[in-house]
């Protein structure tokens, strides 16, 4: 005879969606949780105040969602997108309202960008989309962003951002062992995206790397 399902997976019942919250501030993390725990759907598993913790939680929860603040203490929050997108959805939750910010972290990986002015009436779905592998824009940031000239040309060569970061680090003499560690990558991924800079840059040795890193000014002699 079939065992019954779980409780929380019952037949018809929604999948929980897993979520971590970062932000530095305790009283903001507590009404977060309340926020989203109050939906049948959504459960925040862990919450935490900067970078380096939303990380840690987010791999050993295996989070769908992390709900991420741009300011927090310690290291910047936005080049560290990329890693975290690597893991999870990310939600970015914030005060920035600058259309540029928006353009950078959802360019970097975010799901989402909402405003934490509007978070009581948009967080809840801008989630829900996200664990959906969808997107979700604050609209008037949107508006804004739409209506905002193009920045100027990203980097040569077709690098992506990531790439950029890791020739930057190869050019300063860090191996494939240190940069997976700064940038908690996996050395084979590091190797991965090597391998993609030699090919879209021509390059082969590091010289020619480090060479090619001042040329565009990725790094200053």
């Amino acid at each position: 005879m079939t065992p019954p399902p779980p409780s929380d997976q019952t037949a018809g019942a929604p999948a929980t969606t897993r979520i971590v919250v970062a932000d530095d501030h305790a009283v903001v993390r507590a009404g977060l949780r309340l926020l989203l725990d109050a939906e049948e759907d959504l459960s925040v598993v862990a919450v935490a105040g900067d970078v380096d913790e939303a990380l840690r939680l987010t791999r050993a929860h295996r989070a769908d969602v992390l709900v991420l603040d741009l300011n927090m203490p310690g290291r910047a929050t936005l080049p560290e997108i990329p890693a975290l997108a690597e893991l999870t959805a990310v939600v970015v939750l914030t005060m920035q309202n600058d259309p540029a910010f928006a353009r950078q972290a959802l360019g970097a990986g975010a799901r989402a960008y909402v405003l934490k002015e509007a978070a009581d009436s948009e967080l809840v779905e801008a989630v829900r989309a996200a664990a959906k592998g969808g997107t979700y824009l604050n609209p008037q940031l949107g508006a804004r962003l739409a209506a905002a000239p193009p920045e100027p040309a990203g980097p040569p060569d077709d690098l992506t951002e990531r790439e950029v970061e890791i020739l930057r680090l190869i050019a300063l003499g860090q191996t494939n062992a240190e940069i997976g560690r700064q940038l908690y990558l996996s050395v084979r991924t590091v190797e991965s995206h090597r391998a993609h800079i030699q090919q879209k840059t021509r390059r082969t040795t590091r010289a020619e790397l480090v060479r090619y890193a001042l040329e565009h000014g990725f790094v200053t002699p």
